[in-house]
């Protein structure tokens, strides 16, 4: 368990510090000047100067940062970041966010290629797959399935004594045990259970007689010449999705709905908590989830808050429009503010995990 997070707060450090080398390497082609290069958040611990760079190992592992000259305020040089064109202050800002999405798009290509990649497949499909299997993808309150323990990513193998690796199959077989008891045999991790529960003969409307939303998975292959394709198709498509989902839980809430069934927000431990749980499913599942994990923070970096990436955008927007950049004065105290806003999330969100763990 202590080394599943150790590896899953690795794996997002290295996320982190991939976002900043996009900012690094594209300050570096346009001869800005980089200060320090920082793997975790300060105080020091240890740090060499190579060149003119101060590459620095920090204490807190939880982020990494790029330093360049004159990008909090103007500096009169010219290899300054205030001095570069508007075109170059995008690229160099907006290459961090790019670089999640390469992420994505080279990690999907290598599984399409080796294991493949687990994902959602119909019923039907049967070409270039293996290991087709149920799993779990929602949990109503108050069903049979949460009073059973069932949990957010149990594969279902089996039910009595039916072995099922199709939706409708699991959908066929609840039907036919509505009112009784049935023993249901789930994978969590490499642990396999089995979970006694009574399918509901009636239940409320949208949930199914045991209260779960189930999706197939499989691990989809792809021939070498077509999976850098498959890569930039299947980003994309969960990017899309993403946007979709977040979009509908966006209107729910200000619609006074609340958040859907099994949907939660969660923060860094949360994340590492789920990051580590994914290991337990083999290497293909921990980096699909990687991968996808990276398009969220892609997403999270492009949103118009001034303390992210998207933000600096927006500044930069608007200093085209204007025809000259923001007061600094001004755009510091906005950044402040919103920073501020955000470490208050960030901190009520970690409450929330902590208090879930204990």
């Amino acid at each position: 368990m202590i080394l599943s997070i150790f590896i899953a707060i690795v794996s997002i450090l290295g996320l982190i510090v991939l976002h900043e080398l996009g900012h690094f390497l594209f300050a570096k082609k346009f001869n800005v000047k980089v200060e320090e290069f920082g793997v975790g958040i300060p105080p020091r611990i240890a740090g060499k100067k190579i060149g003119e760079t101060i590459y620095s190992l920090n204490l807190l592992p939880i982020g990494a940062f790029v330093r360049l000259l004159g990008e909090e305020k103007q500096v009169d040089d010219p290899r300054s970041f205030s001095k570069k064109s508007l075109f170059q202050k995008v690229v160099i800002v907006g290459a961090g966010v790019v670089a999640f999405w390469l992420f994505s798009i080279v990690t999907f290509m290598i599984l399409g290629v080796s294991s493949g990649i687990p994902m959602a497949v119909e019923d039907e499909t049967t070409q270039r797959i293996s290991n087709p299997h149920v799993q779990i993808v929602g949990i109503a309150s108050y069903s049979p399935a949460k009073e059973a323990g069932l949990k957010l990513g149990d594969r279902i193998l089996r039910i009595v004594s039916l072995e099922v690796d199709k939706v409708r199959e699991v959908q066929g077989v609840t039907e036919t045990w509505k009112g009784k008891e049935a023993t249901f045999t789930i994978q969590r991790g490499k642990e396999i259970l089995e979970v006694k529960l009574v399918p509901r003969a009636n239940p409320p409307e949208g949930e199914g007689p045991i209260g779960v939303a189930l999706s197939r998975q499989a691990f989809v292959r792809s021939a070498w010449h077509v999976a850098p394709f498959q890569g930039v198709i299947i980003t994309a498509r969960v990017t899309w999705g993403i946007i979709q989902e977040l979009g509908g839980v966006l209107a729910r809430v200000l619609g006074g709905k609340g958040l859907p069934t099994g949907v939660d927000v969660t923060g860094p431990v949360g994340i590492v908590q789920i990051l580590s749980g994914s290991l337990g499913l083999g290497l293909p599942s921990y980096l699909s989830f990687l991968a996808t994990l990276s398009i969220y923070l892609a997403l999270f970096n492009i949103l118009p808050i001034p303390a992210v990436d998207g933000g600096r955008l927006f500044f930069l927007g608007l200093e085209f429009l204007r025809k000259k950049p923001l007061s600094e004065k001004f755009e510091g105290r906005v950044t402040a503010v919103s920073f501020g806003l955000l470490i208050f999330l960030l901190l009520f969100v970690t409450f929330r995990d902590l208090a879930k763990l204990f």
